[in-house]
């Protein structure tokens, strides 16, 4: 059987540090809590649930060339995914600060490092020609750099026939850059898959209401398929017409972080498998309910994700 081409996630490769707090935060106070340094980027959790599920995957970005980049590297290779990576001498690696409240939600502060000077002209191209898929997400898009490398691979892989998916990456980012621009610089993207959540999806229709906000991100990207993620609700899918609804699982949350990357990544490497966008769905569902449940957007896989991953036919994964 002839190996399959990769998913190819090209953005940003970073270092999560993850705070929860055990009571609040007060100026000039001190508390107790959980602090965890975790790989992250929204771009590399991608390609690392896809690898996860069994799909060959690789990531395009850049780093620093420092310790922090170098952990990076090895940590995203460790999990199977190929890195083809740009170092940057004078440029630390991108580090955001997560900060987790007591329901789990995050709020992210986020440094410009190495992976926003991505250029061009240093894009693989034959990387991308050589991949089933591109993932790209709005991290990619708020600042130039990495803008137009990003805008040019997507040129690229629609060239050469590959599909892309887009994730609208932060609502207070699209606020801050306008509804419009951001839909400007989206709209002649060639998307096959978006995969918002209902606060992006909110601010980049304007609409309220989950299937309101689906059906104006359909007029915006109407050759896409699009997979609105809910959280406690679940998720939306609208694939040429159809609606597919998925009811959320009954993991109690800990930490949100990554949960729409495991998402999208755990989807998109089932549905390039087996064009079934109900069983990528359930698939995405229970393993963005498992990063709920834990701390960090690459939890340590444990016997609970393997018997998940099983049911849908996931084998021997380490």
């Amino acid at each position: 059987m002839a190996q399959r081409k990769p998913l190819i996630a090209l953005g940003d490769l970073t270092w999560d540090v993850l705070a929860k707090p055990d009571t609040l935060l007060l100026p000039g106070g001190d508390t107790t809590g959980r602090v965890l340094l975790m790989g992250g980027g929204s771009a590399a959790n991608v390609a690392v649930w896809a690898a996860r599920v069994g799909y060959p995957a690789g990531f395009i970005g850049a780093v620093g060339q420092d310790r922090f980049g170098e952990f990076a590297v090895q940590e995203l290779a460790a999990e199977g995914v190929t890195p083809h990576i740009l170092w940057k001498a004078s440029i630390p690696t991108g580090v955001i600060l997560v900060l987790i409240d007591a329901a789990g939600q995050r709020s992210m502060l986020t440094s410009q490092g190495a992976d926003f000077e991505l250029r061009p002209e240093e894009v693989p191209l034959e990387v991308l020609r050589q991949g089933q898929h591109l993932h790209l997400t709005a991290w990619s898009l708020f600042t130039d750099p990495p803008r137009q490398a990003a805008l040019k691979a997507a040129q690229v892989a629609h060239e050469a026939g590959i599909t892309v998916s887009f994730d609208p990456a932060s609502f207070q980012m699209i606020r801050e850059i306008g509804r419009e621009e951001f839909r400007r610089l989206t709209r002649h993207l060639p998307l096959d898959f978006v995969f918002p959540n209902l606060d992006e999806g909110q601010a980049l229709t304007g609409a309220k209401k989950p299937l309101e906000v689906l059906e104006v991100l359909h007029e915006l990207y109407p050759k896409a398929m699009i997979l609105l993620k809910l959280a406690a609700e679940g998720a939306l899918i609208l694939d040429r017409g159809r609606r597919i609804e998925l009811a959320a699982t009954t993991d109690l949350p800990v930490d949100a972080t990554g949960a729409g990357d495991s998402f999208g990544g755990a989807f998109l490497g089932h549905y390039l498998r087996s064009r079934d966008p109900l069983a990528a769905g359930l698939l995405a569902v229970q393993v963005a309910g498992w990063v709920i449940g834990r701390f960090g957007a690459r939890p340590p896989m444990d016997d609970e994700l393997k018997r998940r991953l099983a049911r849908f036919g996931y084998q021997g994964l380490p």
